[in-house]
């Protein structure tokens, strides 16, 4: 089990400006830390090992730890809330609840968690609509409804209480009654219990408890919540949801929340005359279909009366919040490129494994007349692809999983620590606890799986190295070669487009460059097309649009749509991200397929065995001449430490009905896949039988190459596993050999041919 663990609070940083690193110690009082520029992450014996240079930094020695946890779940808090029990009220909602099976689900509290004082409307038992009375004192009392409500189904539910007797009414009512189906429940009841008046905030699908966290969450969807003075028959609520309210009806209402306003928020806006906003906390969904959605608009941002619900989750979880441990000022003259935090706390052992690498990359200088004299050559580093796949857990809670991978899955420390940490949140391929997908994914937490040393149940057989350790494969050859390059995120891209890209000629990409944002994509197309020189050193990218928060650092939000490889699929009408409102789901279904950026698209996974590519016609074009300097092979990259070959994992290939410039050079292409390596789904119509490629002659990687009409260049290795051949004898074979002379002519000022 892992004994120490942490995050940055970035994971890209200037010089000159702080990084702070937050550690949970789960023995011992004191850890270890130290910088080290990382080299290799990959502890393969048939590779280089593993490599990393200690930095002298104020960050080395001994530091203060202890254990910090994360108070996962999703909630909304007002925080200066009237007493609700001073007086009867009533509130009244629509829901949907997605795991009524948990008990003991907050709907609405105003609740003194240390005094346990106040009231909580919540589900339990099964499904039932409840109310709980709380003096104080230690006297509780309790009425439940009787009935469940099922599964994903829309319920009005309305709820009266009149503190000074005791009297508590409650009423859920099925939007869609079912024959033989017992759901719709009245209870009516004086309790012995009469609540003071509490002073504390009020939370809706959270609840304060003892020990100051939030717990006892909702897991659901919930739209139109109402809060009336007095006590009301629950009818009443059918009043407020109409068009238009009788303005007769008005001074009853102590909060009435639009959560279809400010999706883009993390507030809540209050339409009712005393003004009451409340915040939301952890992220749940926002931008979802309520119980009102016809479907006759499917974006929110067109009809948003029909997207008033949010989706809370037991589960969610943006910022860990945890204190920090060590905080460091990246010194000045420090490189750019990648760089960990070495944590330690012991020495490992079978049991337990003591030590950490806290992944963060040091980018140039933010001022732009510091960047004129930079390198020539940029590393982009998939951040956002690291984000997506952060404690990636499906090996873990998806069935066939060993099916998929064609091989038996091992767990090391980490998979059984995140089986473990489940507060730690999912990836976007994880679903919720309730079965829904996991859209939104945040760097504030610790990401386990965005480490030097992780092996990946993804990443075939051999090295086993997927997303950000199979990237370390790139810097471990570009220091090898001696080359002096920058290096930015996906975040500082999104963030500061083309202009940070503008003084670069060669940008080399990672292993698997697949999630990109709007600002993302236009500033590489941009500077693809005033002659950038692109470095495709992967498979499967610029495949899945999504969007970053207006207001909160560091979290993506994908809604996986119509198509495309998936673990989850978004529900009807619930395909635009509530981050920007643009339609979600592949780049290819905008327009924007991943051939109009890097020349070829994504057409196969499989991740098992890798293969290798064979020299085709277009390898003896004169354009291509340079590209194959001392490499007369017909056979390229029939090694490699990830799956044993160059050609695996994820493939492209060129199509040009899909972008590919007609001018594209098919250079190699690889061959003889086994039936593990498959056509993608958004490939077909109606389902082939010889989806593999020991049938399918559409399953190949492309090695290409093709000028672009400013005088740039497009070179796509088209593979995820490519980079694990570059170290193969040393270094001295044809998959290195290409890359070199593939980067030294793109660095070269020199137009390419075919400029206008």
């Amino acid at each position: 089990m892992l004994k120490i663990v942490g995050y940055p609070d970035r994971y890209s940083v200037a010089p000159g400006e702080k990084i702070a690193f937050k550690i949970s110690l789960e023995e011992g009082s004191h850890f270890d830390a130290r910088l080290v520029r990382v080299v290799h992450g990959d502890c393969n014996p048939e590779g280089p090992g593993l490599k990393f240079r200690h930095v002298k930094t104020s960050a080395d020695g001994r530091h203060k730890g202890r254990p910090q946890r994360v108070d996962a779940g999703s909630y909304m808090v007002v925080e200066d809330f009237p007493a609700l029990t001073s007086g009867p009220f009533t509130f009244c909602a629509m829901i949907w609840p997605t795991l009524p099976t948990r008990s003991d689900q907050t709907l609405l509290a105003q609740w003194d968690g240390a005094a346990q004082s106040g009231f909580r409307i919540a589900m339990t038992d099964g499904g039932e609509l409840s109310v709980t009375l709380a003096d104080g004192s230690g006297g509780t009392a309790e009425l439940k409804s009787g009935r469940p409500m099922l599964e994903r189904q829309w319920y009005a539910v309305a709820v009266s209480i009149d503190p000074a007797t005791g009297m508590v009414t409650l009423d859920q009512r099925p939007l869609q009654p079912y024959a033989q189906i017992a759901d719709r429940a009245h209870a009516s009841a004086r309790l012995a219990v009469l609540p003071k008046a509490v002073t504390a905030p009020l939370f809706m699908a959270g609840c304060p408890e003892k020990d100051g966290t939030v717990g006892r969450h909702f897991d659901g969807k919930i739209d139109d919540p109402l809060l009336l003075r007095g006590a009301h028959a629950a009818d009443r609520h059918d009043l407020y949801l109409r068009p238009v309210i009788d303005p007769a009806l008005l001074p009853d209402i102590i909060a009435r929340w639009d959560f279809s306003q400010g999706i883009r928020t993390t507030r809540t806006i209050d339409i009712g005359p005393s003004q009451y906003p409340g915040r939301i906390v952890h992220l749940p969904a926002r931008g979802m279909k309520g119980w009102n959605w016809t479907g006759e608009e499917m974006s929110w941002m067109r009809k948003p009366e029909h997207y008033g619900a949010i989706h809370f989750h037991s589960d969610d979880v943006y910022d860990a919040g945890w204190e920090t441990s060590v905080e460091l000022t990246i010194p000045v003259d420090l490189k750019s490129g990648p760089y960990a935090l070495h944590v330690k706390c012991g020495e490992n052992d079978r049991e337990a494994t003591r030590e950490e690498y806290i992944a963060f990359f040091v980018r140039p200088p933010r001022r732009h007349k510091d960047r004129r004299e930079r390198p020539k050559v940029l590393v982009l580093a998939s951040t956002a692809s690291y984000i997506a796949y952060a404690n990636h857990g499906e090996h873990i809670t998806a069935r066939g999983a060993e099916r998929q991978m064609g091989r038996l899955l091992t767990f090391g420390h980490t998979d059984l620590y995140m089986y473990d940490h489940p507060e730690l949140g999912g990836s976007l391929y994880d679903r919720h606890a309730d079965g829904s997908g996991v859209c939104y994914s945040s760097r504030l937490r610790p990401n386990l799986n965005f480490s030097p040393q992780y092996h990946s149940w993804l990443g075939g057989h051999g090295s086993a190295l997927y997303q950000y350790n199979a990237d370390t494969h790139l810097y471990d050859w570009l220091d090898h070669k001696g080359v002096d390059y920058d290096l930015i995120t996906d975040e500082d891209l999104h963030t500061d487009g083309y202009e940070l890209l503008r003084d670069y000629r060669v940008v080399v990409t990672g292993t698997h460059p697949e999630y990109h944002s709007t600002p993302m994509w236009d500033a590489m197309k941009a500077w693809i097309d005033r002659g950038g020189r692109l470095m495709y050193m992967g498979g499967n990218g610029w495949y899945w649009r999504i969007a970053y928060h207006d207001e909160l650092p560091g979290v993506i939000e994908v809604r996986r749509a119509e198509d495309g490889i998936r673990t989850w699929e978004a529900e009807p009408g619930e395909y635009h991200h509530s981050f920007t409102g643009e339609y979600g789901g592949l780049w290819r279904r905008v327009g924007r397929a991943p051939n109009v950026i890097c020349g070829v698209g994504f057409i196969a996974q499989g991740f098992d065995i890798s293969s290798y590519y064979r020299r085709g016609p277009d390898a003896d074009n004169p354009r291509a001449s340079f590209i194959f300097k001392d490499v007369p092979d017909e056979i390229i990259g029939d090694f490699g430490l990830i799956g044993g070959g160059a050609s695996g994992i994820e493939l492209d290939c060129i199509t040009t009905n899909l972008g590919s410039p007609p001018n594209m050079l098919r250079l190699a292409s690889s061959e003889n896949h086994n039936s593990m390596m498959m056509l993608v789904n958004e490939e077909f119509t109606v389902v082939p039988p010889n989806l593999g490629g020991d049938q399918n002659e559409r399953v190949r990687a492309d090695l290409s190459f093709g000028e672009t009409p400013s005088g740039g260049a497009l070179f796509a290795t088209s593979s995820i596993a490519w980079c694990g051949s570059l170290s193969h004898n040393n270094y001295d074979n044809n998959v290195s050999k290409i890359c070199w002379n593939v980067l030294q002519r793109f660095a070269d000022p020199e137009p390419f041919k075919g400029a206008f």
